[in-house]
């Protein structure tokens, strides 16, 4: 004999089979737990066996449910279901996706994706100002994923291409990013992937010793040279590290330099992201600085600049990276 309470439960039970799955299998087997249908041996295991049903249905329900995301233009884009084919025409967004475990759903890349390996397969579909809009069509994207200084957005989308522009250009940019396609391609470990990122990262922050911590250092991104100074994703891993950046987030992130503003600066550690020109002491005024003249100097090769240059799921790579160099050659 049920109880009063017991009869409300099992209502509210089936009202929510009704909104979610087809109901005559459901009905029976409800009568059959009430009814004695079937012996007290099977209740149990039956009763337990509807909720699992249930929780399988609404989860797959839930996964199927309409997505909208808001990109960094404030665009707001609507997915009927995870996109299953993937355009990506930046590296670091290339790598987010492969990050989260969605490699596979890549169909095409731009010609800087290089990592993982696999990627380097795909079809490559231009740079940043000369995207192939035909080739890009041609592969039936469900969604391209750019950033938000490409040419390419509003004819992409006048074509009824879905677009996501999603640029990360600090470690909080990064992880905005990474959660927000963690979403998108229903990865519910997204988050578990970041905070392990981030527990890679705070290790190569205690790796770096007490000696090297207040190292003034000048990371030059190219031989224009270009700087990434303490406003860029990389002056933020440094400071992480306890270096000093000698250039200011006043100038910009990534500003063109005078040489002789490096002169002036006379860093302890220089750090090259690229290759290139001049020998350092062959730059007018450089042999004096005192990373020149002592050799404090890490020139990173074309891998490891891949690296540092990319703000997405390798940051910790490039914290183990630029923490060698600290603990190498710092005073």
């Amino acid at each position: 004999m049920q109880t009063r309470g017991q009869r409300a439960g099992r209502g509210m039970f089936l009202r929510i089979f009704e909104q979610n799955m087809p109901l005559a299998p459901v009905k029976w087997s409800l009568f059959a737990i009430d009814s004695g249908v079937v012996g007290d041996p099977w209740r149990r295991a039956l009763r337990v066996g509807l909720m699992l049903a249930l929780a399988g249905w609404l989860g797959l329900a839930r996964a199927a449910a309409p997505l909208a995301l808001t990109d960094e233009r404030g665009v707001t884009v609507r997915f009927a279901a995870p996109p299953q084919r993937i355009v990506s025409l930046l590296p670091s967004l290339t790598e987010t996706v492969c990050a989260l475990g969605r490699c596979a759903q890549l169909v095409g890349v731009d010609r800087y994706s290089n990592w993982p390996a696999s990627v380097r397969r795909l079809p490559q579909l231009g740079g940043l100002d000369d995207s192939n809009i035909e080739g890009i069509v041609a592969l039936r994207p469900d969604v391209v994923l750019l950033a938000r200084s490409a040419r390419v957005t509003a004819r992409l989308e006048s074509l009824g291409v879905k677009v996501l522009a999603l640029e990360p250009d600090s470690l909080a940019g990064a992880q905005r990013v990474l959660l927000a396609l963690g979403r998108l391609l229903a990865v519910p470990d997204a988050p578990r992937i970041w905070a392990d990122i981030e527990a890679a990262t705070v290790a190569a922050v205690q790796s770096v010793p007490a000696h090297a911590r207040g190292a003034r250092v000048y990371f030059e991104v190219s031989s224009v040279p270009y700087a990434a100074s303490e406003a860029s994703f990389i002056g933020e891993i440094l400071t992480r590290l306890g270096a000093v950046n000698v250039v200011p987030a006043a100038l910009g992130p990534f500003p063109a330099l005078n040489p002789e503003f490096v002169v002036r600066a006379n860093p302890d550690v220089i750090m090259l992201g690229e290759q290139g020109g001049l020998a350092l002491a062959q730059r007018p005024g450089w042999a004096a600085i005192r990373a020149v003249r002592e050799q404090r100097v890490c020139a990173f090769g074309a891998a490891e600049s891949d690296v540092l240059a990319r703000p997405g799921p390798r940051m910790a790579e490039a914290a183990r990276l630029m923490a060698q160099c600290l603990r190498d050659k710092a005073p």
